[in-house]
């Protein structure tokens, strides 16, 4: 099981950079950089691959709507070109709230779209000539559509690799048998491993029955917030406010990804508190009615040895690679909460 870190939307960027030879002594093997509607990543991750030398670096994510299809891949391309070949290129739809409130585009079929621009973004690192005439892109331009000088062109450098990692935020059915089709990754959000199998086992299977040979085995990226130790199991509280955000806040009545994924886990009643009390501004009180059940089982938070159950519940349910926040109040702290559960993983 590889462990990643992710990097926080805001504020400390450079030091937490500085940090990141610390983490990567302790054993973390891959940083993920969000974007969301903060700072641009990929600044962020040229800055990272310019300071690191075995970490790998991935985007987490970079929305589908903000850039074109082929300047995903050229993007990725040279993100992987200055990393040496340690670049993962993570992209997801996110939501409306983002894509339509912020860059004022439409939030519109993301799963036709995912799955053209990943065909396109593979043709582009394949240095072949591009062209695509799919529902939602066509490339070169049809002639109709514009000036009709469009014609298909090849990426002008040579790739370091032809076929980077590919990895996607899905959490819906369709969107997850779609990643696990074409993907090299999955990264869902709160991954509860004790339902995981009964929310997201069917599409899964239906994915991979289609999946192309050629493709290695699905890598699943689970995020939990870490900390190790006696007496620290009201640290869980603290994710609260991000659950509560999410279930309750990102979206509107029946148009909130997380909070139905919080009725698939069985919290029926809680999800509609949360976005109730949250929607009508009382974000303290959504918080508050997060149940600590389901804190407790998607965070890694507690003794050594119940980590070490969370850890195999994971890997049971199967995991591949464990994005953790370390709960620590400095680099040397978390270094050393990375180097725990790095162990504990490879025992596993």
């Amino acid at each position: 099981m590889r462990i990643g870190m992710p990097l926080n939307y805001s504020g400390g960027f450079k030091e937490t950079v500085d940090d990141l030879a610390t983490y990567e002594k302790a054993g973390l093997d891959i940083v993920y950089v969000p974007e969301a509607y903060s700072f641009d990543a990929v600044s962020q991750m040229g800055f990272i691959a310019a300071k690191t030398e075995r970490l790998e670096i991935a985007s987490g994510i970079l929305q589908i709507y903000t850039r074109t299809p082929t300047l995903t891949a050229m993007t990725a391309a040279g993100m992987d070109f200055v990393s040496d070949g340690r670049f993962t290129l993570g992209i997801g739809a996110s939501g409306p709230q983002v894509i339509e409130g912020f860059h004022g585009v439409p939030y519109q079929a993301p799963l036709g779209r995912t799955r053209e621009i990943v065909d396109i973004c593979r043709q582009v690192w394949r240095r072949e000539k591009v062209e695509h005439s799919g529902k939602h892109y066509n490339i070169p331009l049809p002639a109709e559509q514009g000036t009709g000088l469009g014609k298909p062109l090849k990426l002008i450098n040579h790739p370091v690799r032809e076929r980077i990692p590919i990895l996607i935020a899905a959490i819906g059915p369709k969107n997850v048998e779609m990643v696990a089709e074409i993907a090299e990754g999955w990264e869902p959000i709160f991954f509860l491993p004790e339902r995981a199998g009964d929310v997201w086992g069917e599409p899964l299977a239906a994915g991979k029955s289609k999946r192309d040979a050629s493709l290695p085995p699905l890598d699943v990226v689970a995020q939990a917030p870490l900390a190790i130790g006696e007496g620290l199991e009201d640290l869980v509280d603290f994710v609260r406010p991000m659950v509560a955000l999410y279930v309750g806040g990102m979206g509107a009545k029946g148009k909130n990804f997380y909070n139905n994924l919080a009725r698939r886990y069985g919290y029926e009643a809680e999800a509609e508190e949360i976005q109730d009390l949250y929607l009508d501004g009382k974000k303290d009180e959504a918080a508050a009615a997060v149940p600590r059940d389901l804190l407790e089982k998607i965070s890694l938070i507690g003794t050594e040895s119940h980590v070490k159950e969370r850890l195999a519940a994971m890997a049971e349910a199967g995991v591949t690679t464990l994005n953790v926040t370390p709960f620590a109040s400095d680099a040397p702290g978390r270094a050393k909460l990375i180097e725990q559960v790095k162990t504990l993983a490879e025992d596993v």
